[in-house]
């Protein structure tokens, strides 16, 4: 049983129990011949719990927040690195790729530095070509992240063709003023604040990293 369906069962629960113990109730009271007075209050308690039950179960279906609908991307499981990094970048490139598809939503990562694709990896389409687009050099010249939280209803959707066709989600970080960090979910507004967060903090660690590449380039 998925996450989704546990938590739609034990939304379910108090309606359940909340209607088998009115029912019950009704049962006990129809086949009782004399009804002591003690047994008439104890069964308006039982009718106002199970009310209340009913109630509570009927609150959670409004209040609860439906887990977003997911989606197999299209496209094959990939990882390409630039051949030319250093062993440290590539490391680094690895293990931060690998903690962000491991602990979020994220199904697709591509970073772009100084006009190069430094690293893909997930679900790839077969179009590879990245092309900056009018968000993706926003999100450069601004330094600030832009989140798309249902990709499809963005007209800018276009741009982000070398993204799995049916990508529901995207995050484009920057990584400093020389690179962008562009991360694909299944799944529309699945994005939390606090995973936000960490995306942006995995980004500076990137940017310390890669700069540090730059200057033994230059040495």
């Amino acid at each position: 049983m998925t996450q989704s369906e546990q938590n739609k069962v034990l939304r379910m629960l108090p309606i359940i129990v909340g209607g088998l113990g009115g029912t019950l109730l009704m049962v006990n009271r129809f086949f009782t011949p004399n009804l002591l007075a003690s047994q008439a209050r104890s069964d308006v308690v039982g009718v106002i719990l199970s009310a209340f039950l009913i109630l509570t179960g009927l609150l959670w279906q409004q209040i609860q927040p439906r887990s977003p609908d997911t989606v197999e991307l299209i496209g094959e499981s990939g990882f390409e690195l630039l051949p030319e990094l250093s062993d440290i970048a590539k490391n680094e490139l690895a293990w931060a790729s690998s903690l962000l598809l491991t602990n979020t939503v994220t199904k697709t990562i591509i970073i772009w530095y100084q006009n190069k694709v430094l690293l893909k990896r997930g679900i790839l389409p077969s179009h590879s070509q990245v092309e900056p687009g009018a968000i993706f050099k926003q999100v450069l010249n601004k330094q600030k992240p832009i989140y798309l939280v249902d990709l499809k209803v963005y007209p800018g959707r276009i741009e982000f063709n070398y993204l799995p066709e049916n990508t529901q989600g995207v995050i484009c970080q920057p990584i400093g003023k020389n690179g962008v960090m562009i991360l694909g979910a299944n799944a529309p507004r699945s994005y939390t604040k606090q995973d936000e967060n960490w995306i942006s903090g995995i980004a500076d660690k990137l940017t310390d990293t890669l700069s540090k590449e730059e200057l033994i380039r230059i040495n």
